[in-house]
């Protein structure tokens, strides 16, 4: 292969294509020449796994201020005021993007159907059935594949950013990155004057999690090695309800279902109980942190396997109709939803921390954004509110488009190739494998819903010493899709318990048994990397 043939040239490079990334390369592509990286195909997303939708003001009966509200309870006192506001009062707009992109969402005898969320205080989140996620994406995809300025490159794995230190300058600005083409097996590298990094949260990090595969931390670990902030990652979102059962995995039953009238109960043989009179008076609307502790505390007590989501009294027509996907896979697994409970557990689902960014989604490092789930904007506080993280993708990428485009232009400096001198191991998968399972298994226990300060010192020594192993074998082999994921998840990790053994309070999403209380003042917990 020519020498030239592993160096490509972009306007700006996307690394992740959720709607994060397809959001800006759509704005961008009319007038840049745009890179979308992912690491298997297009549609390998976490927004394509996301059921419940979108929150938006779209109701004359709701307000701008209601929703910012609704965002602060959730947030327990961390949510950024500015950011908050920005990203609502820009909310309308954003959905009428996406209608004009052609997403086909759920119509009624009013207009648009609005479903109510827990957390809310109306009904606000507008939705395509019970995969909205997978529509947006669907639509979306279809014009980035059709759009002639954007490359997508599938089966590409981003190994790192390349920064001014990477090329000796004392400046740090990021000029591209490192790439591995799966089916090739040769890394490219990839030069741009922008770059983004859409790439998604860390929720494999865990045993259990709602996440794609693909969740593995990459682009908050590649942001903290080039020399950006991260904050508030002690704050992973464990979403209530997933289906618990061995032939299904990551499929989530989705918060709308409680929306719409499902009740939480113990199985039978506590006599299907209806449990979160106990716990909170909004029951099984109260916010996602608190009854995912309330069903963690219910199963630790009574020693479950799960509890049960209870949606019998709405009845089948209900049921198939507004919530069709959930429907027909239970009844694929012998569940029928209209005759009797879902099995359901907590897993991790939201990465809340992440990369610091301003309101253009710019990092520390110039050249360098961050957007959605990697990103830290400040709209979350200590807990996600229920359906604002497809908000933020949609405003944030416009931020950054704007923000881009509004760049003069910047030569980029001439950018070395991959050291390709290193060698495999014949061991190094099965080493790899190990220590991910290991991995998961420790940051489940110790690093889990409800945490205290020993566990997470284990946690925390345990890390160090998979950090050094990995170190070791990426100094010295060959980088392939497990290695550079595992190495990824371990910082990532890393970074999660810093944040946690930094606070001293219970907040959101961060429960202690150490610190049980509120302390009077929110504050973030915002680590920078040593130079």
């Amino acid at each position: 292969m020519a020498k030239d043939d592993f160096l490509k040239t972009f306007d700006v490079i996307v690394i992740g294509s959720g709607l994060a990334g397809q959001t800006l390369a759509l704005r961008l592509a009319d007038t840049h020449r745009v890179a979308m990286v992912t690491k298997r195909l297009i549609d390998d997303t976490a927004t394509n796994y996301a059921q419940g939708g979108i929150a938006a003001v779209l109701d004359g009966t709701d307000s701008v201020e209601s929703h910012i509200q609704d965002t602060f309870v959730a947030g327990a006192g961390l949510c950024d005021p500015v950011a908050t506001r920005f990203v609502v009062e820009h909310g309308r707009a954003a959905i009428d993007w996406l209608i004009a992109q052609g997403v086909p969402f759920t119509r009624d005898e009013g207009g648009y159907h609005l479903t109510r969320e827990g957390g809310h205080s109306t009904r606000r989140v507008i939705h395509v059935a019970d995969a909205t996620g997978a529509s947006v994406q669907q639509t979306l995809s279809r014009k980035v594949r059709q759009h002639p300025n954007i490359t997508v490159l599938e089966r590409h794995i981003a190994i790192d950013l390349i920064t001014g230190s990477k090329l000796g300058r004392k400046t740090q600005r990021c000029w591209g990155a490192y790439v591995l083409d799966l089916d090739h097996d040769r890394v490219l590298t990839l030069s741009a004057p922008n770059t983004v990094i859409a790439s998604g949260g860390a929720g494999k990090s865990y045993l259990f999690t709602s996440n794609p595969d693909t969740a593995t931390g990459d682009g908050i670990a590649m942001a903290w090695r080039a020399g950006c902030r991260v904050a508030n990652m002690e704050f992973i979102q464990f979403h209530p309800t997933c289906l618990f059962h061995p032939r299904a995995k990551s499929f989530l039953i989705t918060e709308a279902m409680r929306g719409e009238g499902g009740i939480l109960r113990l199985p039978d043989a506590y006599g299907g109980e209806r449990f979160m009179t106990a716990h909170d008076p909004r029951l099984e609307l109260a916010p996602r942190d608190i009854v995912a502790r309330a069903i963690d505390y219910e199963m630790k007590k009574r020693g479950l396997d799960c509890v049960f989501l209870d949606v019998t009294h709405k009845g089948e027509a209900f049921l198939s109709e507004h919530f069709p996907n959930i429907y027909a896979r239970c009844l694929e697994l012998g569940i029928d939803i209209a005759k009797e409970p879902i099995p359901v557990v907590p897993a991790a689902h939201y990465t809340c921390g992440g990369i610091v960014v301003d309101l253009d989604a710019r990092t520390d490092v110039a050249g360098l954004y961050a957007l959605g789930e990697a990103s830290c904007t400040g709209l979350h506080g200590a807990n996600r509110l229920a359906s604002n993280s497809l908000l933020e993708c949609l405003v944030y990428g416009e931020a950054a488009a704007n923000d881009i485009r509004a760049q003069k232009p910047v030569r980029s400096p001439k950018l070395p190739r991959w050291d390709e001198s290193r060698v495999s191991d014949a061991d190094e998968e099965v080493v790899i494998s190990h220590n991910w399972d290991e991995l998961r298994r420790f940051m489940w226990d110790y690093v889990g819903i409800v945490r205290t300060t020993k566990r997470l010192e284990r946690a925390r020594h345990r890390i160090r010493l998979l950090e050094k192993e990995i170190d070791e074998f990426y100094a010295s082999f060959r980088v392939s899709n497990n290695l550079i994921e595992l190495r990824n998840l371990v910082l990532t990790a890393h970074l999660i318990v810093a944040c946690a053994l930094k606070r001293k309070e219970s907040r959101g999403l961060h429960f202690s048994r150490d610190y049980p209380d509120l302390l009077p003042k929110a504050r973030n917990t915002v680590l920078t990397p040593r130079p």
